[in-house]
């Protein structure tokens, strides 16, 4: 195991700022009838709300809002239906001192988010959807590059690699490059592997032992695991909402390699096991 000191780097968004050199819990509040884990859970923005407010007493720094399954065969997601998910549960958490991720590849999304009060793009299509890096630069704000290869629809056939590590590097360099030449700033950008997308057991198990070497990139990672098909396979749990315990391990795992965010369903339990890791480290000045 490489282990890594997270980046020595200070995130703004908007007028907050994320101390990257400690490890963020990114709290996931899905707005969809058909997300794999929970989805329809937090559908009405009563019950979004509500369940937004829990993961920000249990710890979490960032609340990431999506109207759009991305899960296996996912189908699209209409513009007009999207916005009327994701913009009104914006508005109403604007007002939390949390920063606020929209989970969206629609720039027209985007842009009435930030609007609304939102500070972070994270994208799974890696900003590839027509005007999205255009947007992206003129909203200035943090971005999260994630690695996939084709749609929800087509992803599984997709996933085919020499060695997954390299090539994602690869395709995140060139998904890199795009940003920057549009005039995306460099300190900007953030980085996610893509565990689960256009990806196997294998492929996700390999990915994890070597995310150390996303650092070649020279950007914060952020680390999405949580409740994947792969943590169901290693741990034999079939149902998404049994898989908390292999979800954490696999964060912890990530943040010991560097990873500056973690992206989870299980907030409090994964807050404990950090703070639990950074306890350890410090444990000779411990009181």
């Amino acid at each position: 195991m490489h282990l890594i000191s997270l980046p020595n780097k200070q995130l703004h968004c908007g007028n907050k700022i994320l101390d990257l050199s400690r490890p963020q819990v990114m709290g996931i509040l899905n707005v969809t009838p058909d997300s794999f884990s929970d989805g329809g859970k937090h559908h009405h923005i009563d019950n979004a709300i509500e369940h937004a407010e829990q993961m920000i007493r249990d710890g979490a720094t960032i609340i990431d809002i999506g109207g759009e399954s991305t899960r296996p065969g996912a189908d699209a997601v209409l513009l007009d239906a999207e916005l009327e998910r994701v913009i009104p549960v914006v508005q109403a958490l604007a007002k939390y001192d949390v920063v606020l991720s929209i989970d969206t590849s629609q720039p027209e999304v985007m842009q009435q988010a930030v609007q609304s009060g939102a500070h972070i793009w994270n994208d799974v299509r890696a900003l590839s959807r027509e005007g999205a890096l255009e947007m992206a630069a003129h909203l200035n704000i943090p971005v999260v590059l994630m690695h996939m290869r084709g749609e929800p629809t087509t992803m599984n056939q997709l996933a085919s690699y020499q060695h997954v590590t390299n090539e994602v590097l690869i395709e995140l360099r060139q998904r890199i490059d795009c940003a920057l030449q549009v005039g995306i700033k460099a300190e900007r950008i953030i980085v996610d592997p893509g565990f689960g997308f256009a990806k196997n057991t294998v492929h996700n198990l390999q990915l994890l032992d070597e995310l150390w070497q996303l650092h070649q990139l020279g950007y914060p990672i952020l680390s999405a695991l949580s409740r994947k098909r792969f943590i169901g396979a290693v741990t034999e749990q079939t149902e998404a909402m049994d898989r908390a315990v292999g979800s954490v391990a696999g964060h912890l795992l990530s943040i010991q390699q560097g990873a500056s965010i973690v992206r989870a369903h299980d907030v409090r339990a994964t807050v404990d096991a950090i703070r639990v890791w950074e306890a350890m480290k410090s444990w000779p000045h411990w009181e």
